[in-house]
């Protein structure tokens, strides 16, 4: 039996893998990973793949990068975890004061969490508890796009709209209401994505015309909805989003948990609309990949609205591992290297890089609707066959690549450190795998 045999048998002996129909695995075994280095992952037989999905989107600068090692190690030797209720330390505050001044402190105050889903509930929460303070209690609804995803913990559910992950669980709801997606794949003949995003602001605002007195807040992924097939909208609608918003006395949420951190081309999607949010989720690559960790960055006011003798009017919700030390460590050293190496500006050269090698992909007939916002590349593959993505998945396993399709969309969303000639064998590979699958 090789090692990877080995580990495959105990894995599915011992582990509940996550977002999976463990049956499915008797036809599609899974992948041991022995090491990772740079943009590959190896498993214990010899083999290799390129990470081509950050590892569901979390990693940025390689696995095993030299300098986020260096800056976690140094920590270990400091101060490995604190509570951070009734205490504090040096990474946790400096995180939070960089980050602030990258929204030019707009957003000066940060709330920690563990994962992506947990910076969902906290925004959710820390809305309804400020209209709470403020004598409306009655804003309690929230409003999300169709085909939002944002969580699947119970609350971030509410506001998910992908029935796979959200209809099992619909009676534990507090569900939001929907309006319509500004997704660009919805625009009819002739018009252009702003179109679809003023039509899709004109809905919104229509339900907040009827409804704003109830609504605590619209929350939103900017620019990409990841979950429901890379959908990508233009920045026109969070320009209009954050107007009615004003209007109508509505927070504005974005989730970028997964768009954040350079993913669309600037270090925040919602930077490309020219607006700040009232509240900013952050999580998958803030840590580089290492370590879990989420961030809700909010505003003065919303801060001031709980500051008061009376604990029940403050935030009473935490974490075990609330602001980790070794977690703000890595996110430190993360955003030391987009500050060093000048990431944004040699990322905008590497999405230009992809936009020509994928440019072919646009006049083959199989496929339709390429598309790409900074480092996030996603087609459509135009097929009834239900099994595309598993076949997909494995196709490009065989070589040596590592995508992971949302039905039938196949993305790409890499490390930022892929070399030319890997972006080349990227694009190639995927190519032939498509040849192989869509007969």
């Amino acid at each position: 039996m090789s090692t990877n045999q080995e580990y495959l048998a105990r894995s599915l002996n011992a582990v509940w893998h996550p977002c999976t129909q463990m049956k499915q695995h008797e036809q599609l075994p899974l992948v041991p990973i022995e090491r990772g280095e740079g943009c590959w992952l190896h498993d214990f037989d010899g083999r290799r793949y390129l990470d081509a999905i950050s590892s569901w989107w979390v990693n940025l600068f390689g696995h095993a990068n030299p300098r986020i090692n260096a800056a976690i190690a140094d920590q270990m030797n400091r101060l490995e975890h604190v509570m951070l209720a009734g205490f504090t330390h040096r990474p946790v505050v400096e995180l939070s004061e960089r980050l602030a001044a990258l929204t030019d402190n707009a957003l000066g105050h940060c709330f920690y969490a563990s994962d992506g889903a947990s910076a969902t509930e906290i925004a959710l929460k820390m809305s309804h508890h400020f209209w709470r303070n403020g004598g409306r209690p009655e804003k309690d609804r929230f409003v999300c796009l169709t085909g939002s995803y944002h969580g699947e913990t119970v609350g971030a559910l509410g506001v998910t709209d992908v029935a796979i992950f959200r209809d099992a669980y619909r009676p534990l709801l507090h569900a939001a209401a929907t309006v319509d997606t500004p997704d660009a794949r919805k625009a009819g003949p002739g018009e252009k994505p702003e179109g679809v995003a003023r039509r899709a602001a004109a809905a919104l605002e229509r339900h907040f015309s009827t409804h704003a007195d109830r609504t605590a807040a619209l929350i939103v992924e900017p620019l990409v909805q990841c979950a429901s097939g890379m959908a990508m909208y233009d920045p026109e609608y969070l320009r209009l989003a954050r107007g009615l918003c004003d209007r109508h006395g509505v927070h504005l949420i974005v989730d970028e948990i997964a768009v954040g951190c350079g993913r669309t081309g600037s270090f925040f999607a919602h930077e490309q609309a020219g607006i700040r949010p009232d509240f900013l989720c952050l999580s998958k690559g803030i840590s580089g990949g290492y370590l879990p960790l989420s961030i809700v960055l909010t505003t003065d006011a919303i801060y001031r609205a709980f500051y008061d003798d009376k604990p029940t009017r403050g935030f009473l919700h935490s974490h075990s591992y609330t602001g980790n030390a070794l977690a703000c460590r890595a996110a430190l050293a993360t955003l030391d290297i987009f500050e060093q190496d000048d990431v944004l500006a040699r990322n905008q050269a590497r999405a230009d890089l992809f936009a020509r090698l994928c440019a072919p992909l646009a006049a083959d007939r199989r496929l339709r609707h390429l598309r790409q916002r900074g480092m996030i590349v996603a087609f459509d593959a135009i097929t009834d066959d239900p099994a595309f993505a598993n076949r997909m998945f494995a196709a490009c396993l065989e070589r040596e690549v590592l995508l992971r399709p949302i039905g039938n969309t196949v993305y790409f969303m890499p490390p930022y450190i892929l070399s030319d000639t890997e972006c080349e064998l990227l694009v190639t590979r995927t190519r032939e795998a498509l040849d192989a699958v869509l007969r």
